[in-house]
């Protein structure tokens, strides 16, 4: 059996500092631009109208969408009923919610004036308009920050149980970073955030730290393995020691999303780009943040599980306690 990358030996930690450029010029930008303009909200979010209508005969949800944005409306939300040709559709005009009921009569009109435009006077019938407000958006903004900050939590109890503190701020840490790199990916791709980009968001951080802590169970048997190897080189060892894993592991994730990039539909589209690019970011920060952190960490406050190494990550100014030659200690990394 052919076992890809099994005697890989790269110098991850070693490129940590260009990774560090590299996510600043990713974050940054993206953080400004969210401050300055925001992100483009759904109308889950912001408020809209909802309008059901009726075709008389059978028609193709991409070709209603199609229509409907060829009117004036903008990234319109389609729902169709199996077995009949009745659709709700909920939309808005531009970049402004429906909050009022002039406002939903006006979206209303569009959205028939724009089929009736595409498919023919009275091809399609309105059957109910009504307006939804943002409260539920905001509540739901509201929860999915929460839910985001008890996965945090959860994380560092889990893995200060499972290995210690440290580890767990490491993983804390690295996966903010997948949460900043992924808000900024949105923004410059101008995705439109719904529900759907949501429960994307927060698929990409569960599989973030999925990888993050196989990458540090590997680290915790090789700090018992090899007690006198260099902190920087254990976890370069235990990177390429779970590579080929993760190679296999996120090409048939990532061949699985492209799949939904481009054959699944507009509807699943924005979920796809976001978890195609989570992938990515996601396992760049198991590798380019979460090590490195740990190892900054470890230098600071050396923990239990850092024993032969410990001689590696005793903070400057601290004198080893044993007195054996320098021969049998373990020499401190230099500008690594």
């Amino acid at each position: 059996m052919i076992r890809l990358f099994a005697n890989a030996n790269y110098d991850f930690i070693g490129l940590r500092r260009i990774a560090y450029v590299l996510t600043a010029m990713v974050i940054i930008p993206g953080m400004l631009m969210i401050a300055f303009t925001g992100l483009n909200y759904s109308i889950e979010f912001t408020g809209g109208t909802v309008v059901q209508v009726l075709a008389k005969r059978p028609v193709d949800v991409a070709e209603v969408r199609a229509a409907i944005e060829a009117g004036g409306v903008k990234q319109p939300e389609i729902t169709s009923f199996r077995g009949t040709n009745e659709f709700v559709v909920r939309a808005r005009l531009g970049n402004v919610a429906a909050t009022d009921e002039h406002t939903a009569q006006r979206t209303a009109d569009s959205v028939t004036a724009a089929l009736d435009r595409h498919f023919g006077a009275g091809t399609f019938t309105l059957r109910h308009r009504e307006v939804i407000g943002p409260k539920v958006g905001g509540e739901l903004r509201t929860k999915a920050i929460l839910a985001i900050l008890l996965s945090f939590l959860a994380t560092l109890v889990y893995l200060a149980f499972r290995f210690e503190w440290r580890f767990g701020v490491a993983a804390v840490l690295a996966t903010a970073h997948d949460i900043f790199t992924t808000l900024a990916f949105i923004k410059y791709m101008n995705l439109e955030v719904s529900l759907v980009v949501v429960s994307a968001i927060l698929a990409v951080v569960g599989y973030s730290l999925n990888d993050t802590i196989i990458i540090f169970d590997r680290t915790r048997e090789n700090l018992h393995k090899y007690k006198r190897e260099d902190l920087a080189d254990l976890l370069n060892r235990s990177i390429n020691e779970t590579l080929p894993r993760s190679i296999l592991t996120h090409s048939t994730a990532l061949a699985t999303t492209l799949a939904l990039l481009f054959f699944a539909g507009e509807v699943i589209r924005p979920f796809a780009w976001v978890m195609a690019f989570g992938i990515f970011t996601g396992t760049f920060s198991s590798i380019y943040i979460a090590a490195p952190v740990l190892m900054i960490i470890e230098k600071r406050w050396p923990g239990r599980d850092v024993r032969g190494v410990k001689a590696h990550v005793m903070p400057a100014g601290h004198a080893p306690m044993s007195s054996a030659p320098a021969s049998v200690g373990i020499r401190v990394p230099g500008g690594r």
